[in-house]
């Protein structure tokens, strides 16, 4: 439920903060392929364009990012091009508390904008992929902080499942671990990202954005905390091929360990390298999951709000009040 007062960190959008006030759909979307993510220009053609996927769909967008040490929940245009500057510091849980104390910039990562969309009470949030084991995690113990926020925080995240640069089922056994329901949107097996499916089956299939509201709903009517995976298969006419898609990741994954390169700068490293070593195929690829990703939060986002009105009380009578006779 939105809040009846917003955080005193978050800045909102009077469009957003107007949505919300009136339970209308909302979807958060990150900031990190801004900054990132993607390159540019492409990064801000995207960025815009996933919003107007959005409204098309009927629903409000809510970027987020921190601008001077305030979480914007969402922003306007000289927001993107100042994201998509150099320097500007990519920002999840643990880098939050820094980067407001220290009124700095920052590009949010997905844990990092559920944390904001859950305190603006914005319950759907589209992105790309979520992040998740590392391949090699055995030795580098290599786990995004994406996972444990979904365990704790109330927001469904709708993406193309996780980064192909990932370690897929152990990312599924972990999401298993943190009792978070993985559904697929149409699909019984779990994303791929850049591909279909690698063979792994999801908790449960919705067909329809209303099927998905209802697992929304019942599962945070019970208060059982944490968030919920929407996996959403890439468009067909835009998927890659799953052999050459492995091979590239490969690659990419021993060229950082040659180069000792971890942390935050693995992830925007590989999608880097899988760029160069797709030819530019998975570029393509990562903008039209990204914005079929948006169209299916806003549509369950749509959902949600009718289904929330439903089941609302109705509203009490003011003290005094005496029903009109006609």
């Amino acid at each position: 439920m939105p809040h009846s007062q917003p955080h005193e960190a978050l800045s909102l959008h009077p469009e957003v903060a107007a949505a919300l006030r009136e339970n209308r759909p909302v979807v958060a979307l990150e900031s990190t392929l801004i900054s990132h993510g993607l390159p540019h220009p492409t990064n801000i053609e995207t960025a815009r364009a996933i919003e107007q996927r959005v409204r098309q769909a009927g629903a409000v967008p809510a970027t987020i990012a921190v601008l001077d040490g305030r979480i914007r929940v969402g922003l306007v245009d000289e927001d993107f091009e100042r994201l998509s500057a150099k320097g500007v510091r990519k920002v999840s849980r643990r880098d939050l508390p820094l980067v407001l104390a220290q009124g700095a910039d920052g590009a949010t990562t997905v844990a990092a904008t559920m944390i904001a969309a859950g305190l603006a009470g914005i319950p759907i949030f589209a992105t790309g992929g979520i992040g998740g084991v590392h391949r090699g995690v055995e030795t580098t113990l290599d786990i995004s902080a994406d996972l444990e926020e979904l365990a704790r925080t109330d927001v469904a995240v709708v993406c193309a499942g996780a980064k192909a640069i990932l370690d897929l089922p152990k990312t599924l056994e972990y999401l298993e671990t943190k009792g978070v329901p993985v559904l697929g949107f149409g699909t019984d097996l779990f994303p791929a990202f850049y591909t279909s499916s690698i063979g792994q089956p999801v908790d449960g299939r919705c067909d329809k954005p209303e099927d998905v509201a209802k697992v929304l709903r019942a599962k945070w009517n019970l208060n059982l905390t944490g968030g919920v995976v929407v996996a959403v298969p890439i468009p067909e006419e835009a998927a890659l091929d799953a052999e050459a898609v492995e091979q590239a990741v490969r690659q990419a994954v021993a060229e950082a360990a040659d180069k000792d390169i971890r942390g935050k700068e693995l992830t925007p490293f590989l999608l880097s390298r899988m760029e160069q070593l797709t030819g530019g195929a998975s570029l393509a690829a990562n903008r039209a999951l990204l914005l079929n990703n948006a169209e299916v939060a806003a549509r369950i986002a749509v959902a949600y709000c009718r289904l929330k009105a439903e089941y609302a009380p109705p509203r009490k009578a003011p003290p005094n009040y005496k029903r009109p006779t006609y």
